[in-house]
């Protein structure tokens, strides 16, 4: 059940980015119960391949791995990118916790600010979501698919093959290198990826003892938000390469969600909001895609795919 030394096998993946948010999670862990946490390092196919994540069919390829870990009992619990998921609950595995998110938004990692790059800029990003969102901004600038660590996309500013970087702010703050951030891109102008910002605690579905553990971890807001989120992700029928955006915030009375479906070239975009209570949350976000869908959001997908 766990290791020799009695402590907990939290598996995470390999990059430094994930590693640093499982010591999160192993840290506040052993701060509230007093119990160890050792990690295990775990490659996914994810971190091997070299093809583009829009090219890999969506969500997953940084999670099977991490999910075989805990099948065969090498690990007894991982932590994930909650936006890595798939939407598709798998029966084998619970969501134990998700803790309280971090920064929910994008962040340009440039020396000017986005209004201000040249047109014909070159803007580094792996996400057809922010392509598409920032083509509707700044149409005039370049586009440039990007994979690799935040290390890596971060150089290619410095070393002046990239005007700018797009990533996940939160990432950023992880890592220590929110000083390098020259704008944050509100919602109003970049919906972020359901469950951005947001990790999640994954066991196995028959181990109670552990889900009972592993709730001192979770945040009933956070949780609430991002099971919206990620409800109309599904009910989209869109993996992590579709250009959705969506963000949904808890007040502890009233659970609001806006989101946006925008064409691939940046030109055509279904963007609506609802609001409910966060007990209705899944049912909120199953909603909300059904307007959306009714007012071509369904389309503007298809066209991502063709």
């Amino acid at each position: 059940m766990t290791s020799p030394s009695g402590a907990l096998r939290l598996g995470s993946r390999r990059s430094l980015l994930a590693t640093t948010q499982s010591q999160m999670v192993a840290d506040d862990y052993m701060r509230r119960t007093g119990r160890a946490v050792e990690l295990v390092g775990v490659t996914t196919f994810g971190d091997v391949t070299k093809a583009h994540l829009a090219q890999l069919g969506g969500t997953g390829v940084f999670v099977s791995a991490l999910r075989d870990k805990l099948i065969d009992d090498e690990i007894d619990l991982a932590v994930h990118s909650l936006k890595d998921l798939p939407t598709q609950q798998d029966p084998r595995f619970v969501l134990a916790a998700i803790p309280a998110r971090h920064d929910h938004r994008d962040a340009l990692v440039s020396t000017h600010k986005f209004a201000d790059l040249p047109a014909g800029a070159r803007v580094g990003t792996g996400s057809p979501r922010r392509v598409a969102m920032l083509g509707a901004l700044r149409p005039d600038l370049e586009y440039v698919a990007l994979r690799g660590n935040a290390d890596t996309r971060i150089a290619k500013v410095h070393s002046g093959e990239l005007d700018a970087v797009v990533l996940a702010a939160a990432g950023l703050g992880r890592l220590g290198r929110d000083a390098e951030i020259a704008q944050i891109f509100e919602v109003e102008e970049l919906l972020p990826a359901p469950g951005q910002g947001a990790l999640a605690v994954e066991c196995r579905a028959d181990r109670a003892d552990l889900i009972e553990l592993l709730r001192v971890l979770d945040d009933p807001g956070t949780r609430s938000a991002v099971t919206a989120e990620r409800a109309l992700l599904s009910a989209l029928e869109a993996g992590c390469a579709a250009p959705v955006g969506a963000f949904a915030a808890d007040d502890g009375q009233t659970l609001n969600l806006t989101a946006v479906v925008v064409s691939i070239d940046g030109r055509e975009a279904v963007r609506k909001s609802a609001a409910g209570s966060p007990s209705e949350a899944a049912n909120l976000g199953r909603l909300l895609a059904a307007e959306m869908i009714a007012e071509g959001a369904d389309r503007l997908m298809g066209e991502q795919s063709h």
